[in-house]
């Protein structure tokens, strides 16, 4: 032990701690900062938070929100602690849209603004710009919040504007947004189709798009956020009755 570099020790031992207790560590001084800010503590610091002691739940009220600990072994819940939003908002004002690895994408939705919201350090980023991006429309648009190969946080807006299609992805690190082709079927986006939320899974973000009718077409729209590529997939069978809008889930054994 005595023979490691004291940088080593403080990044093992603080990979491990909490996230809450992460962002208190930053203030300690200039060079735990500097540490504790780079891609690499935040990429193993995830993987290491990533165990059935630090799930929750978290449920929106009017004013705050609840995170609710869950205990796997009683199919319980533990104490609850009390969020209260640092951004300004309405009541009933926030939906919560996309999440990964604690990060939530969130919308206000008497402005339609979107945010980047960390509950546990209660950091948060406005995306809007004076030029229309980061804004959401309900049954109009779909998010989907990834990571990519170079650790670097995104997420991809779909909008669909009165027959207008644009794919935007926002870049957490250089802070910007930038228009990328889709190079799908156009008429998934028009206003028949439902789109989900992105489920992000292996380098790989899946919408369901279903049609608003019975009958309807119904296919499953990946993207890799590496190559930036959008393809199509068939759907799973189901029945040919009624309408289908499918929900993806991230299942890990």
């Amino acid at each position: 032990m005595a023979d490691l570099p004291v940088h080593t020790i403080v990044f093992e031992i603080l990979t491990r701690v909490p996230a809450k207790d992460v962002g208190h560590s930053k203030s300690v001084c200039k060079q735990w900062y500097v540490l504790l800010s780079t891609q690499d503590f935040v990429r193993i610091h995830c993987s290491r938070s990533l165990v059935s002691s630090n799930q929750r739940v978290l449920l929106i009220d009017d004013l705050t929100c609840s995170v609710h600990p869950i205990i796997f072994q009683s199919n319980d819940y533990g104490p609850s602690s009390i969020v209260t939003f640092p951004f300004h908002h309405h009541n009933n004002d926030v939906s919560i849209l996309s999440h990964l690895n604690g990060l939530l994408c969130v919308c206000l939705n008497h402005i339609y603004e979107l945010l980047l919201w960390n509950p546990t350090t209660t950091a948060f980023k406005h995306l809007s710009t004076p030029d229309s991006h980061g804004f959401y429309i309900n049954n109009l648009d779909a998010i989907g919040l990834y990571v990519d190969a170079d650790d670097d946080y995104k997420v991809l807006h779909i909008k669909r504007r009165s027959g207008v299609l644009g794919v935007y992805v926002y870049s957490r690190e250089v802070d910007s947004w930038r228009n990328i082709p889709f190079i799908t079927r156009q008429e998934y986006l028009s206003p028949h189709f439902n789109w989900s939320a992105g489920t992000f899974c292996g380098g790989t973000l899946y919408f369901t798009v279903c049609e608003c009718w019975n009958g309807g077409t119904n296919v499953v729209i990946c993207f890799d956020v590496n190559s930036e590529q959008f393809k199509e997939i068939s759907f799973p069978p189901v029945p040919s009755t009624g309408m289908v809008q499918g929900v993806l889930v991230n299942v890990k054994k």
